[in-house]
């Protein structure tokens, strides 16, 4: 059975909600999961994959994604665990343009860690939990959970 850590950072816990239907969803595929903020994430022994995700807040993804991914390009690749990645970008507009940009961000935050190359990788729509209108919550719950059973899959084949 794989163990996967599914850590994440996030500003107003829209992050955490995603990280944790993805944690549940790789259960659901017989793995063994650890969902832990990234800040809190001390030792990566015993851990077969990494999920990072947080939200890209004014063009950037968050420190504690960048701060953990950093440490496991520090690791020499047979200790060094598979990686998957996801951001949280637009959170109000859902046209092609609006996710352009957020796009762009993202490539360039894991363009920051060369050599890192990431067994699967996603953009979602994120929210703002403080809006009081609905239109400020664009996460796709069904592209989450696809996400995650194409994590599972690549994880199994490797």
């Amino acid at each position: 059975m794989a163990t996967v850590l599914v850590a994440y950072d996030t500003k107003n816990g829209s992050t955490a909600g995603v990280s944790a239907a993805i944690a549940e969803r790789l259960e659901s595929h017989g793995m063994a999961v650890i969902l832990a903020p990234a800040r809190d994430v001390r030792d990566l022994s015993g851990v077969d994959a990494v999920v990072v995700g947080a939200p890209l807040y004014n063009g950037r993804w968050l420190s504690g994604a960048h701060r953990l991914v950093k440490r496991l390009t520090r690791l020499a690749p047979p200790a060094r665990p598979a990686l998957a990645v996801f951001a949280l970008g637009p959170r109000v507009d859902d046209s092609p343009q609006d996710w352009e940009r957020p796009r762009a961000q993202f490539d360039h935050a894991l363009g920051k860690h060369p050599g890192v190359e990431p067994v699967a990788m996603a953009l979602f729509g994120g929210a703002d939990p403080r809006s009081k209108t609905p239109r400020r919550d664009i996460r796709d719950w069904d592209a989450i959970a696809a996400w995650a059973d194409e994590v599972a899959a690549r994880l199994a084949e490797s």
